[in-house]
């Protein structure tokens, strides 16, 4: 038997016995529970069991080896590496925000299921098996060797801090929110208690220790994830296997979404009166958007934000002159009021009091038939069946219009998933670990493998807490509402918020706030499970903040210690200072990480999917070109990087509030998340004209492109058994 052979043996005992050890132990806390265990301390033993199970294999996993801490040896097998990949891949956005996106969203949060999955496909066809074959530590590593000089590595650097940087702060938003829920922590506290949990992981072992880690994690994360939504299938539906039965709940959930649409039944008539609270906010809203404009153009505009910010004052003396002042609201009120400085950030504030509003007056049409638009053409033949043939017409024109835009955002944020999973720094490092090209095309197979169990029961899930909450929640009183209401609400208002506006006492679905990022966390106690079954999956969602900020992280680090720092500042560096800078990096860059998430700069989702936007527009057009056109060169790697770049961030800097711009019309309409759609062909066409004007690239260069294109089998076989 070849040495990788025992290895792969020895590693697959050693997780078939943890597998076993981490449902033993959440058998004996269930236990525990019943004997009187209180959930609090079931949260920190769930939580501290975790984060020392991670810290112990980062301990055993310490190197001091070049090729051990930047790429762990090079000797993962396709199946380990594939879960590995899996753990990278499924962040807090996949484990927490996914089926969220598709509980508010319906159909069109399939666009990120369909994007992150087929981006795979981009991955094994153009991109993991050449660098493989490259065989060095980075992806900056790549562009240097690969176009020659310090700029276009330099330019990756910068380009993978920026993308990695903004999703690891999505990652470690994450970890607060769930540390803070498991513990009682305030959040701001949760987001440092978790970054130890990450620390541990990467900073002694480096890639060596993220791997093994990250195998330990998917493997919690995949049981603590259907779990639950085997129960919940199990109890409304008698089937175990939710991926089947949710087509049968999807139709009782349409059949209650019609109900509450149609003003003629007693649940109909109160969310009507609800939405019309909503529709009078959207006016009153609208109208002082015209006032704030006209007053713009009279040069008065101050006048009305020195309005503004005193109704503001006012609301904050009321906040704290209350018999038992909230902290929190009073503290959200101060940043508000600090916030409001001048009439384009009043003019923000009032747009999306309107859209918000807006939305929350509309019908309940999450799963409607995707691009399908009838809402302005039924809207008018129901309140005015008079109508003329030209309001007619006009009303269907708006429907087409509106079809035609969700079409475009749909298909274009698929595409920035795909192209974004495929230009990824830390999802790419992983097959720089494999043991040889053939094994790096294998272990995309397991990735998406492992990936897709996840992702088909998402839509399950979804469905199913959305039936708990139409049956339960909606038309119960506000008097007995359940206690995992409040106690959500207690982590973070905007997850979870329930207003009577309409003071009938009973719960409406318009005054129901659910965040995204609740409904995992939140599906354990929704479905009335036992406390220990949150605190797993609780612990699923940490794991998968976990191991992709671990990744990010890394990323980060080696990018700054092995490409500018040894490659272009001391190449003569001593291996055990460049381990020492990379960890100091590495520490520096995620205590910046956790304090930018504790401010709440944005959702989970949008601060991901920027991330793919930028990864698209900076890397695949010089990755790709790099590898399938010899004649791509220093110049058009320059020139395609740097627009790529350019266009992506300048388009999300005018159209996201997160990014401190002031929102500027959308390009045809398409949302800020979506950004890489522009920037990707200002990419290849900076690739393309900036290689033709220039002179090609040297013989040496080219070779090196023959090299990385065509297979060595002989190579690739001795790596194999040896």
């Amino acid at each position: 038997m070849s040495t990788q052979s025992q290895f792969f043996s020895q590693l697959k005992k050693y997780y078939t016995f943890y597998t076993g050890g981490f449902i033993a132990f959440v058998i004996v806390l269930a236990i525990l529970e019943q004997m009187g265990l209180p959930p609090n301390w079931i949260g920190y033993v769930f939580l501290a069991a975790t984060i020392m199970l991670y810290a112990g294999i980062g301990i055993m996993s310490k190197t001091a080896d070049v090729s051990e801490y930047y790429v762990a040896g090079r000797r993962v097998p396709a199946l380990f590496n594939g879960m590995a990949t899996g753990a990278d891949w499924m962040s807090a956005a996949s484990f927490i925000g996914m089926a969220g996106t598709l509980y508010l969203s319906g159909f069109d949060g399939l666009a990120f299921i369909m994007g992150w999955t087929g981006g795979y496909v981009l991955v094994a066809l153009f991109l993991a098996p050449y660098l493989r074959k490259f065989g060095q530590f980075t992806i900056p590593d790549f562009l240097g060797s690969r176009y020659g000089g310090n700029l276009p590595r330099t330019i990756g650097v910068v380009a993978a801090i920026i993308c990695s940087f903004t999703y690891v702060v999505a990652q470690i938003y994450g970890v607060g929110i769930i540390t803070a829920r498991l513990t009682g922590l305030e959040f701001q506290i949760g987001v440092f208690v978790g970054l130890a949990g990450i620390l541990v992981c990467s900073f002694l072992g480096g890639m060596r220790a993220v791997t093994w880690t990250q195998v330990a994690q998917y493997i919690i994360l995949i049981i603590a994830y259907m779990i639950p939504v085997v129960w919940l299938s199990v109890s409304h539906t008698g089937n175990p296997i939710p991926q089947i039965a949710y087509g049968q709940v999807l139709k009782e959930v349409t059949a209650q979404e019609k109900e509450m649409n149609d003003p003629t039944t007693t649940r109909g008539a109160a969310e009507a009166s609800v939405r019309a609270i909503f529709k009078e906010r959207q006016l009153a809203a609208e109208d002082k958007i015209k006032a704030l404009e006209a007053a713009i153009a009279a040069g008065s505009a101050d006048t009305i934000v020195g309005e503004a910010r005193a109704a503001l004052d006012a609301e904050l003396v009321t906040l704290k002159a209350a018999a038992e002042p909230d902290t929190q609201k009073i503290e959200a009120k101060e940043k508000e009021i600090a916030e409001l400085t001048g009439p384009d950030v009043l003019m923000a504030k009032l747009k999306k009091a309107a859209d918000g509003a807006k939305k929350s007056a509309g019908p309940v049409a999450a799963h409607a038939t995707p691009f399908s638009g009838k809402g302005a053409e039924k809207k008018l033949l129901t309140t005015n069946p008079n109508a003329t043939a030209a309001e007619i017409a006009a009303a269907k024109a708006e429907d087409e219009e509106a079809s035609n835009v969700k079409r475009r955002n749909f298909i274009a944020l698929v595409l920035c998933l795909m192209v974004g999973t495929a230009s990824l720094p830390h999802i790419l490092m992983r097959y720089y670990t494999t043991p040889s090209v053939r094994e790096a095309r294998k272990s995309v197979f397991w990735s998406l493998f492992f990936i897709f169990l996840l992702y088909f029961t998402a839509p399950a899930l979804a469905v199913l807490v959305k039936n708990v909450v139409y049956a339960d929640l909606v038309g119960s009183s506000f008097a007995a509402l359940p206690a995992w209401v409040a106690n959500w609400a207690a982590v973070d208002p905007t997850l979870m918020k329930i207003a009577d506006l309409n003071k009938d006492g009973l719960v409406q679905l318009a005054e129901i706030t659910i965040g995204g990022d609740l409904i995992v966390l939140a599906t354990p106690e929704i479905a009335g499970l036992p406390y220990v079954i949150s605190g797993m999956v609780a612990a699923g969602g940490l794991a998968a903040a976990l191991s992709t900020a671990d990744g990010l992280l890394l990323t980060i680090a080696n990018a700054l210690s092995h490409d500018v720092y040894y490659k272009m500042i001391d190449p003569k560096a001593s291996t055990v200072r460049r381990l020492a800078i990379s960890k100091g990096l590495l520490l520096v860059v995620a205590l910046l990480a956790a304090y930018t998430a504790s401010l709440k700069p944005g959702d989970i989702l949008f601060l991901v999917g920027a991330a793919f936007s930028l990864a698209a527009s900076a890397f695949f057009p010089a990755l790709v070109l790099g590898v399938f056109w010899k004649r791509a060169n220093y110049l058009g790697a320059v020139v395609g990087m740097l627009a790529g770049l350019a266009v992506c961030m300048y388009y999300m800097y005018t159209t996201y509030d997160f990014f401190g711009g002031v929102a500027a019309n959308e390009w045809f309409a398409i949302k800020p998340i979506a950004a890489g759609v522009f920037g990707m062909p200002a990419g290849f066409l900076g690739v393309i004209i900036g290689s033709l004007i220039s002179r090609a690239p040297s013989t040496e260069i080219q070779q090196l492109v023959d090299h990385v294109r065509y297979p060595n089998l002989e190579s690739d076989i001795k790596a194999q058994t040896t």
